[in-house]
């Protein structure tokens, strides 16, 4: 996979996921520093990994999706970064979010190994989507090519209301 970070190419530690594979367990950090473990999910669920809600591209992408799930109770978003979860939940409480599930992963690396979105160079995470069905079955994958790019919204939301229905 080609994954590149202002047009130089950076390095992705762990095994990529792709669609029909079973979401691995992880564990990460939520903002209140407790474990959110796989296990604690449940439902449709839209995973994004950002390298930090400190950057522009970051912060839009996540109030993008908290906007589109605001009134779709049957789904959950998580947004994983390896920023602190004191400074997600700075994030969270600027942007008035009750929605995304902001977690971090800079603990154990657990979400970045099980998915494949380590970035060597930068150590941080990469700009990805996985939407996962109730069953925990990825139904949904996309490794941005280019970390500074948006994903592709429309082929997210495609994915989640085809399982929403």
């Amino acid at each position: 996979m080609n994954i590149t970070f202002q047009g130089n190419p950076v390095t992705l530690l762990g095994k990529q996921l792709q669609v029909q594979d079973t979401l691995p367990d992880f564990t990460i950090v939520g903002n209140d520093l407790g474990a959110i473990r796989k296990a604690d999910t449940k439902g449709v669920r839209i995973f994004l990994t950002v390298p930090s809600l400190d950057t522009g591209v970051c912060s839009m992408e996540v109030a993008k999706f908290m906007e589109y799930i605001k009134d779709k109770k049957e789904v959950s978003c998580y947004a994983v970064s390896m920023d602190l979860p004191f400074a997600l939940d700075r994030w969270c409480q600027s942007k008035g979010n009750d929605r995304v599930v902001t977690a971090s992963d800079y603990q154990t690396k657990s979400f970045a190994e099980a998915t494949g979105t380590f970035l060597k160079e930068l150590c941080l995470l990469t700009r990805a989507v996985f939407v996962v069905d109730a069953n925990d079955v990825v139904q949904h994958v996309e490794y941005v090519s280019e970390i500074k790019n948006e994903p592709n919204y429309d082929a997210v939301l495609e994915v989640v209301e085809k399982l929403t229905k």
